[in-house]
């Protein structure tokens, strides 16, 4: 082989070794964007971006505490795709931990306080397969919105056929006729994945049952916020932010904005929560 070929070659390999030292690699750009983990639990990328978190004026349903201001999330996450079911609950937990879980396998796990989840999540870090914890507000909000500036990740009003709501006989029973002819029992949330999901492959983030978040409640403070994680904690803190709404309330509830917390002690049949895997 000639030489300037020889020195050609080696220039361009010494190129590429700086390159490949010097660059840092994008995380977005080298994890996978969907993954199962040992128990089943299946998770889905989220890419870093900004979006307005909050509800506009003149909503339907808009709450005092649902001040619209932009939100910059700067590193990617993996959300879990659908609620945590009571069979991944089990796996984990095991069945005797505090009481037996009703319900099939697909089946949202519900009756879980804040401190429930905690316990869980503990556990699942324990099997060292990453760090999983609950979202933030703003990590929740961003991933149900999934690029939309709606009331709902599909536009701005709901019908029985796009989540679960208003399954409730004794309540608000708008969609228990609906639910019943797709086999979907009354006064309980649907199976998983039993509604279309949206346009980041999250299912249920509207709708089904509400879901705990990392974050202490406190009202919105406005403005730019970065990476936002709530309030810190004080002895006034007790609640814990709940969001999407659930099978048992109205529609209004189950908006991208709205906002709802709880006691962190509480457990509730309509109340269960999923879960977020740092980017490695």
């Amino acid at each position: 082989m000639p030489n300037f070929i020889k020195s050609s070659l080696t220039a361009f390999f010494l190129f590429i070794a700086f390159i490949l030292h010097v660059v840092p690699c994008n995380a977005e750009q080298t994890a996978e964007k969907t993954f199962i983990n040992s128990i089943g639990m299946e998770y889905v990328l989220i890419p870093k971006g900004a979006s307005l978190m909050g509800t506009p004026k003149g909503q339907p349903g808009k709450g005092k505490d649902e001040l619209q201001h932009k939100v910059i999330l700067e590193k990617p996450f993996y959300m879990q795709v659908t609620e945590v079911t009571v069979k991944q609950w089990r796996a984990i937990m095991g069945k005797r931990f505090f009481g037996k879980k009703k319900g099939g396998d697909e089946m949202p796990v519900v009756k879980v306080s804040w401190q429930d989840t905690a316990s869980f999540i503990k556990k699942l870090n324990e099997l060292n397969e990453g760090t999983y914890r609950l979202p933030t507000e703003a990590e929740w909000e961003y991933a149900c919105r999934a690029g939309s500036e709606t009331a709902y990740s599909w536009g701005n009003d709901i019908d029985c056929s796009k989540a679960s709501y208003s399954n409730n006989t004794l309540k608000s029973d708008k969609c228990v006729s609906y639910a019943k002819g797709r086999g979907i029992k009354s006064d309980q949330p649907a199976p998983v994945k039993s509604y279309a999901p949206n346009a980041f492959g999250l299912y249920d983030m509207n709708g089904n049952v509400w879901e705990w978040c990392q974050d202490w409640y406190a009202p919105y403070d406005g403005g730019k916020e970065m990476n936002p994680t709530g309030p810190e904690l004080g002895s006034d803190k007790v609640d814990k932010v709940r969001r999407g709404g659930s099978w048992y309330g109205v529609g209004q509830s189950c908006r991208c904005g709205n906002r709802n917390f709880s006691h962190f002690a509480n457990r509730y049949q309509t109340t269960g929560f999923r879960l977020v895997k740092e980017v490695e």
